[in-house]
């Protein structure tokens, strides 16, 4: 498995290493599943996916919602079922945990978190701690918003914080136990990463990214309408901000998720970093592996 934050060069090194493993491609890209989203997720190209299958890519239209959940689902499936070795690539933490980790997803019912948004938040947390007298080991009991979480939660399935911690599978992700045996390498150029993101909007600007921004007006739903440089670029499209701006606006944005990407990759201790710009990165990949 190979991570890293935006703009790493990830991509790349993911398919020379399963050329010469014979394998395929898991992308954990979060935008990279829906369709016309090319140029600005840097999805594969054609001639990649001739070279090297690829999954997770171009599943729904970008009006739909695709949730974590149903990522999991589909990614575990060619996980457990692909007769070829599977290189997972990506930067997203959240979908990397979620694939090869028992994360689970709690249930949520939108007209109960209505219902519990409306009520005073003082009495969510009377309830929360009169269920559960250590909630507030686990759940911060001065935001609103987890407080809300917690109590829908327990209305919907009965489960209180505490129980949840305590439940083995919600343990084995905080102990970083994967599901399948695994290696995972992170790829992280460190201080040129910003330079890198520079040198990768401009090239995406030049391969047409705003004309595919154009194309998808209209068409984006809530979770595609929101991925950097889409939203951005749709003020544009819609005039509501200059290309100029835009360009720093989305420059200041990407700066800002390969930063969480880090933080997020960094406090896994089963990742095995590389400098992709001292190292020659398949081969440290293939001996990490």
């Amino acid at each position: 498995m190979i991570v890293g934050p935006t703009a790493a060069g990830k991509s790349s090194v993911a398919l020379q290493v399963a050329e010469r493993v014979r394998g395929r491609i898991l992308s954990l890209d979060s935008m990279q599943v829906y369709r016309g989203m090319d140029v600005g997720t840097a999805k594969p190209t054609a001639s990649e996916r001739r070279r090297v299958p690829h999954s997770m890519l171009d599943l729904v239209d970008p009006a739909e919602e695709y949730t974590v959940e149903e990522f999991q689902r589909q990614a575990r499936h060619v996980i457990e079922t692909s007769e070829e070795p599977v290189v997972l690539v990506g930067g997203s933490g959240l979908h990397m945990r979620a694939v090869i980790d028992p994360l689970e997803f709690l249930p949520t019912d939108i007209e109960v978190r209505r219902q519990l948004e409306s009520e005073d938040p003082g009495r969510l947390v009377a309830e929360l701690t009169t269920v559960d007298t250590a909630a507030g080991e686990f759940v911060d009991l001065a935001n609103p918003r987890r407080v809300v979480r917690a109590v829908e939660v327990h209305r919907l399935t009965g489960r209180t914080p505490s129980s949840i911690a305590g439940e083995p599978a919600r343990q084995a992700v905080a102990r970083y136990e994967s599901l399948y045996p695994c290696r995972i390498v992170g790829l992280d150029p460190g201080p040129a990463l910003a330079e890198r993101i520079d040198a990768r909007l401009t090239a995406m600007m030049r391969d047409g990214f705003y004309d595919e921004v154009e194309r998808l007006a209209g068409r984006m739903g809530r979770t595609a309408g929101q991925a950097v440089g889409y939203r951005e670029l749709s003020d544009v499209v819609a005039g509501r901000r200059t290309m100029e701006d835009a360009l720093v606006a989305t420059r200041r944005a990407t700066v800002g998720l390969a930063r969480r990407q880090r933080a997020w990759f960094r406090r896994d201790p089963r990742v095995a970093w590389i400098d992709p710009l001292r190292d020659d990165p398949v081969t440290a990949v293939m001996e990490t592996a």
